[in-house]
């Protein structure tokens, strides 16, 4: 266990943020963020995800190896929420169980950077596109979450919407369309037009994240019987499935890339959760799924878990495959 590291990541200004908010409601404070400002940096978040990745991807040499990264990326982003949603529906609510499964299908970019850490450490490098594909597993798995909420919140069989205009009202749901624009544009973008904007896409995304995970910890502080309510299933899912899916991914991954750097950056990404993207999706595309349910469980669970545990072990198991 990287005791360092593990004290870094639990330091971070914006995961104490995140325990301040939970603070202020359990004080009963009277701090509150305007919901229209928080629906702002929910699509500044968004925006700021996407555009980098965007660039990553415009100064990347394309290669097979890098196209079947992003591809790989893809099919786990699509692969992770699907399964992982039938799983949960039979124990949640439909909204709830799309949220969550979009979160584990999605990413942590503090995990990655934990994992990026960790390869310092061991000076080991990975690809830079593997930016890219972080950023690229963001908008399928909130794709399939909302594709799979319109489809089983149907009243019935018979009233079930046809695919394709679930299809499309996915794509052109404000939050999905923010981050795939986003990156679409940060890819063609000329360069030095982009380096212009990169106070605002980059410098301040730290600001923009505390205060998100500021209100996101009174949310949660004031939904937190919900995630009571459901304990023992909902923690075993936090902890168990992102370690089937890492260990998964880590001894499958050589299939894709001989890189040991790549192939735990893989790992890193199929096990974490998204805490930041997807929160900030599905307070547009879900507002019914309960905040309280599935943010506590991808930054309370399955992150601390993660470093601790998951990030050793995934790596132990790419050095062997």
């Amino acid at each position: 266990m990287d005791i360092p590291l593990l004290i870094s990541n639990l330091t971070n200004p914006t995961l104490l943020f995140f325990v301040l908010g939970i603070v202020a409601t359990v004080v009963k404070s009277d701090l509150e963020i305007p919901p229209s400002t928080i629906k702002f940096i929910s699509l500044y978040l968004l925006f700021s995800i996407g555009f980098k990745g965007g660039q990553e991807l415009a100064h990347s040499t394309f290669s097979a190896e890098i196209l079947y990264s992003l591809g790989f990326g893809l099919l786990l982003a699509g692969l992770i929420p699907l399964y992982t949603f039938f799983l949960l529906k039979g124990r949640l609510s439909i909204a709830d169980a799309g949220a969550v499964a979009a979160a584990y299908g999605s990413v942590s970019a503090v995990t990655f950077v934990s994992a990026v850490s960790f390869l310092d450490g061991q000076k080991l490098h990975f690809g830079g596109h593997m930016v890219a594909v972080m950023a690229l597993m963001e908008a399928p798995a909130i794709i399939v979450g909302v594709i799979l909420m319109m489809r089983y919140e149907a009243p019935s069989a018979e009233a079930a919407p046809r695919l394709g205009p679930i299809v499309q009202h996915s794509f052109t749901n404000g939050s999905v369309l923010m981050v795939l624009g986003s990156l679409v544009i940060g890819l063609i973008a000329d360069t030095k037009q982009a380096d212009g904007i990169k106070p605002f896409t980059t410098d301040i995304f730290k600001g923009f994240l505390a205060i998100f995970l500021l209100e996101m910890g009174m949310v949660t502080a004031r939904r937190f019987a919900t995630f009571l309510r459901y304990g023992r299933f909902v923690t075993g899912f936090a902890v168990l499935v992102p370690l089937v899916n890492g260990c998964l991914v880590a001894a499958l991954s050589h299939l894709v890339t001989d890189s040991v750097g790549d192939r735990f950056i893989f790992a890193i990404l199929a096990a974490s959760a998204s805490y930041i993207a997807v929160p900030a999706a599905m307070r547009l595309a879900a507002p019914t799924a309960d905040p309280g349910l599935y943010l506590p469980m991808a930054l309370g669970v399955t992150f601390p878990f993660n470093i601790t545990v998951g990030i050793p072990l995934y790596f132990a198991i790419v050095q062997h495959y």
